[in-house]
């Protein structure tokens, strides 16, 4: 029996990156995972390990930044799985064009970023919590981000949507600990996923992996621990919140960042968050 055996979860922005190493190693672990994305390619190599792991899981495809996309993941998996205890709000952009000051950043690129890293958030916990309450309560953990609560030059929608992160985060957390309904948050440091590793390759402007690898370890200088974080870091700190070993948290957020919010001034040498 794994640990979350009988569970079931649904992972945003499950088909790659944090969310899809968190949505394997749920099903390594016994859940029943439903990953909601718009990558059916990348959705369905995940799908693999899943299965190879020891528990199939479903995909279900939609923009969660959409209210009607948002209710329909959650119909979806509450019907496949037979209700839903995990929510990880995974989803998240920083697309390479969004690195300019507010000047430069256009409304469409501001209300894209904070409709996915954000209203996802509200839209996915909307529809989700009634499924929970039936269950007698459930946990929701948001990814947040180390620029939810330090900042750096050229950010400002991400840092907008990431310090809104939080923020929900400690509202909902009081308006459903009544009913058994936790809600926590991580702040990842940069962890080497596709979308850092899109922005090495417009840093260095090459797509020769070996030289987007080499930047991407150069990050991974700027963190105390000498390293960049993996999607099993995220994993293994998103499985414990969600866990009975987390049952007296609520309302707050770990850093999985590598000791990056232990050094203050860490933005002025940051290369890329995740």
């Amino acid at each position: 029996m794994g640990e979350f055996e009988g569970k079931s979860v649904i992972v945003t922005g499950g088909a790659l990156g944090m969310g899809g190493d968190t949505a394997v190693e749920f099903a390594r672990a016994g859940a029943k995972v439903a990953i909601a994305d718009i990558n059916e390619v990348a959705a369905a190599a995940t799908l693999e390990k899943m299965a190879a792991a020891g528990t199939a899981g479903i995909f279900i495809h939609g923009d969660v930044s959409q209210a009607a996309a948002c209710r329909r993941v959650v119909s979806e998996a509450a019907g496949a799985f037979g209700g839903v205890d995990i929510l990880f709000n995974n989803v998240g952009i920083q697309p390479p064009d969004s690195y300019t000051n507010v000047e430069g950043t256009s409304e469409e690129l501001w209300d894209r970023i904070i409709g996915v890293n954000l209203k996802s958030r509200f839209l996915m916990a909307k529809y989700v919590i009634p499924e929970m309450r039936k269950r007698g309560g459930g946990v929701i953990v948001n990814n947040a981000s180390v620029q939810g609560q330090q900042s750096m030059p050229g950010v400002p929608a991400y840092a907008a949507s990431k310090g809104g992160d939080l923020s929900l985060t400690r509202q909902m957390s009081l308006d459903y600990a009544a009913e058994n309904i936790r809600v926590m948050a991580i702040c990842p440091g940069t962890i080497d996923t596709e979308m850092v590793r899109s922005i090495a390759r417009e840093e260095i402007g090459s797509h020769d992996e070996d030289a987007v690898a080499e930047r991407v370890a150069q990050y991974g200088k700027d963190h105390p621990l000498g390293r960049v974080g993996t999607g099993l870091d995220i994993a293994n700190a998103v499985m414990f919140l969600a866990s009975e070993k987390a049952s007296f948290m609520t309302g707050s957020f770990i850093n999985v960042d590598g000791g990056y919010m232990a050094m203050g001034s860490w933005a002025s040498g940051a290369g890329a968050d995740a």
